[in-house]
């Protein structure tokens, strides 16, 4: 089942020659989402195939390396011809803003587009088999961060206990025994526990925005299987950090540990690394025991589940 993340602009404020602004896609089985937008995206998913068929957008503050490329997605959109409803989902009080940039110029889009506010801890969507949850962040502006969070999997079915040692032969009562309904054979009623396991988590995504490191995404992203966090400087500048809003490597990671994440991304990264970000990654893994990536653009992660 694809849980593909696609980092589109990793770079932090600016656009360098290398990274464009903040925008990573998601695609959940053939659902496509957006998180953040910064300018230039539209052409970035040309670059890197994503596609422009996303029903939502997640906005997660209004600083414009993550909002100045909704006017040209959505008037690219307007000329492909979309004509599918858009959500574009941001933190409290950013309706009339992200409004603003929908109509950027006059521009009145043919298709559908829907603004919600999130406040922080609510549930933005809630779509078949996963929702989108919001969370509180620390930025210098109202901000929120997202989880895309599946729903538990059915537990395993024990075929090998199933038939041979309740002498049920494959076929439809296996079906709904693992669909949790009790079935009749030979005189007796059997219990789906009996040959199923316990249910199996599914898989998280965690995406900060710009922020501090902040409890409220620790809880968020505990267990998760991909934490995408702000990992703006090197921890040499924690202080330059801590007076913008920002997060070092270094706490980036100290967070994930604390969380007990498998893999994290760093990303949002300091024109002032571009010739030296492996740097991020080295002080990341002197305190995290999990993978540590740290993306270019168009790079591409596939979420597995848990073992």
């Amino acid at each position: 089942m694809t849980l593909r993340v696609t980092f589109l602009g990793t770079s932090g404020a600016v656009p360098t020659v290398e990274r464009a602004p903040s925008a990573v896609h998601v695609n959940r089985e053939g659902e496509s989402l957006l998180f953040d937008c910064g300018e230039g995206t539209q052409r970035q998913m040309m670059r890197f195939d994503t596609g422009f068929d996303i029903s939502h957008v997640f906005v997660t503050h209004l600083h414009g390396d993550h909002v100045l490329g909704l006017p040209g997605l959505i008037q690219s959109m307007d000329f492909n011809g979309r004509d599918a409803p858009l959500a574009i989902h941001g933190p409290p009080g950013s309706r009339r803003e992200l409004r603003s940039l929908v109509h950027a110029v006059g521009n009145d889009p043919t298709f559908p587009v829907r603004i919600v506010e999130n406040t922080a801890d609510s549930v933005a969507l809630s779509a078949e088999e996963f929702e989108v949850r919001t969370f509180e962040t620390e930025h210098r502006t109202t901000s929120v961060g997202y989880a895309i969070v599946e729903d538990d999997r059915k537990g395993r079915f024990d075929r090998q206990t199933a038939e041979e040692e309740l002498g049920i032969p494959p076929g439809p009562k296996y079906g709904r025994l693992h669909d949790g309904q009790a079935v009749e054979h030979d005189g007796r009623t059997v219990q789906p526990e009996e040959v199923v396991g316990d249910p199996r988590p599914g898989r998280t995504v965690v995406y900060t925005g710009d922020t501090r490191p902040v409890p409220a995404t620790e809880r968020a992203a505990e267990s998760a299987d991909l934490l995408i966090h702000d990992s703006t400087f090197a921890h040499e500048a924690v202080d330059r950090a801590r007076s913008t809003g920002h997060a070092s490597a270094r706490e980036a990671a100290e967070l994930a540990e604390r969380a007990g994440v498998r893999r994290l991304a760093l990303t949002h990264i300091s024109s002032r690394y571009a010739r030296d970000a492996d740097r991020l990654v080295d002080e990341a893994e002197a305190v995290f025991d999990g993978e540590v990536v740290l993306p270019d653009d168009g790079d591409r992660i596939e979420v597995s589940f848990p073992e």
